[in-house]
């Protein structure tokens, strides 16, 4: 099993950055995609971003957060990332990490795995 913990949530200004990490513990963490997802009460979870599981490390991002948020991993640490700038109070939402066994998947349903999320506010 893969166990999936995030942190550093938090309260943000518009237009400031925040990062966010998830630990991951169980199996081998480089034989997974990792993903970030968002979701906001009443609404779908949202697709932000994957880093696929071989050494080119691809990534792929939902349209919302093109250009603003950044996407990596460090497999000797377990750990992905997510770099999130020039936030937006749109982009409030309880953020979860995800692990896959696809390649670069985009839908919840491709996730075998998940962590129990971190609160982001951004404030006007």
């Amino acid at each position: 099993q893969v166990q999936l913990v995030e942190s550093g949530g938090g309260l943000v200004q518009a237009g400031g950055s925040l990062r966010l990490s998830c630990a991951a513990s169980g199996r081998p963490f480089s034989w997974y995609a990792m993903g970030w997802f968002r979701q906001v009460p009443g609404k779908e979870r949202e697709f932000v971003a994957v880093i696929s599981w071989n050494e080119r490390g691809s990534t792929y991002y939902g349209d919302s957060v093109k250009g603003r948020f950044t996407i990596s991993r460090d497999n000797a640490r377990n750990t992905v990332y997510l770099e999130m700038n020039a936030l937006k109070p749109e982009d409030t939402a309880v953020y979860y990490c995800a692990a896959s066994l696809e390649t670069i998947p985009t839908m919840t349903a491709q996730y075998a795995y998940w962590g129990q999320g971190t609160q982001v506010t951004v404030s006007s």
